[in-house]
């Protein structure tokens, strides 16, 4: 890449002068400036804009860092983010880190290419959050609790989500009730299996680790992960609660081809309320997170922050049980 620098050395003069020339500024004679403006387009010069914008330190845009940009996940929580944004004026620019190279999504930020960020990735670790913020850029962190001054927590109550989710499966009569996990380091997915397991302790059923199916959060890994299990055991559980949608989605389908009925055979329950979740056949019961609200919230607490307003550092925002088809038959 050609810098200023370049444009300088090849027409001899000094980089400020070469600056001058370039931005039509400062006393540089005719001929002077019409020799760097013609090597700079021979050089095929280009301002460097993000460069432009540090020294301005403002570039009115807002980042938005996810690690897979695929599935119907992202939806309502980008047009949230959205909305808020060109109120404000500002752009918003989506990075996504899934099958970039190790730390680009850091090396991004720290490079001040936004006024301000929304993290919902967890390849963007803790350590570097709280380096990130220690230079004074906005951080909104979603499914995350994280404390620094210049990052808020914007969080879902997934624990009692999880826990009115399996607490109906039981008021229906199921008492074997599977959890379809996501990775298990997830923030989410801690907090829903801690729900899971509180409501089967506090019912008094005993908790079996061989009713955790292994997942990655898409509905392929839900699939694979009941056809594994069905292929080890010589039926499926009673009721399944599912760490998010797409992967109850893949679990419906794989009882299905296995010619299990849902939820005549297999009651199963998931997390998000994705738009699809309505649509599918037996419509899915499901806990509500609140994604468009958290866009909203996120990103009007980000440009609080930007304008140095007072704003809560951290925000829990409600679950709600929607019940469809899916676990509509009871067991009592």
């Amino acid at each position: 890449m050609i810098t200023i620098k370049d444009v300088a050395k090849a027409a001899g003069v000094s980089i400020s002068t070469t600056s001058y020339a370039l931005n039509n500024k400062g006393n540089v004679s005719k001929e002077k400036k019409d020799r760097i403006l013609r090597i700079a387009k021979e050089l095929n010069y280009s301002p460097n804009g993000a460069a432009k914008n540090l020294k301005k330190q403002k570039t009115e845009l807002v980042g938005l860092f996810v690690h897979d940009i695929n599935g119907p996940f992202y939806n309502e929580l980008i047009r949230g983010i959205q909305q808020v944004t060109i109120l404000n004026g500002y752009e918003l620019v989506v990075f996504c880190d899934s099958g970039t190279k190790k730390n680009s999504s850091y090396n991004f930020l720290s490079e001040r290419r936004v006024d301000g960020a929304i993290i919902i990735s967890s390849t963007i670790k803790d350590d570097e959050i709280m380096t990130l913020s220690k230079t004074g850029l906005p951080i909104v962190v979603l499914d995350r609790e994280i404390t620094g001054d210049k990052v808020c927590n914007v969080l879902v109550d997934n624990k009692n989500g999880a826990s009115n989710a399996v607490a109906h499966l039981i008021s229906q009569g199921y008492r074997d009730i599977a959890f379809l996990s996501g990775p298990e380091e997830t923030y989410d997915n801690k907090k829903r299996f801690d729900g899971y397991l509180r409501t089967l302790k506090s019912s008094g059923i005993k908790f079996n680790e061989n009713m955790v199916l292994k997942g990655e959060f898409t509905e392929n890994s839900g699939y694979d992960s009941i056809i594994k299990y069905l292929e080890i055991n010589k039926k499926p559980p009673g009721a399944i609660f599912s760490s998010n949608d797409e992967m109850a989605i893949g679990a419906i389908f794989a009882l299905r081809d296995k010619g299990y009925n849902v939820p005549k055979d297999v009651a199963v329950v998931g997390f998000d309320n994705l738009v699809v979740s309505s649509y599918i056949t037996p419509a899915l019961t499901t806990v509500k997170r609140p994604m468009y609200e958290m866009g909203l919230l996120s990103t009007h607490t980000l440009f609080n922050m930007l304008n140095g307003c007072e704003v809560n550092k951290s925000v829990t925002l409600s679950t709600e049980l929607v019940i469809r088809d899916s676990c509509g038959i009871s067991k009592l």
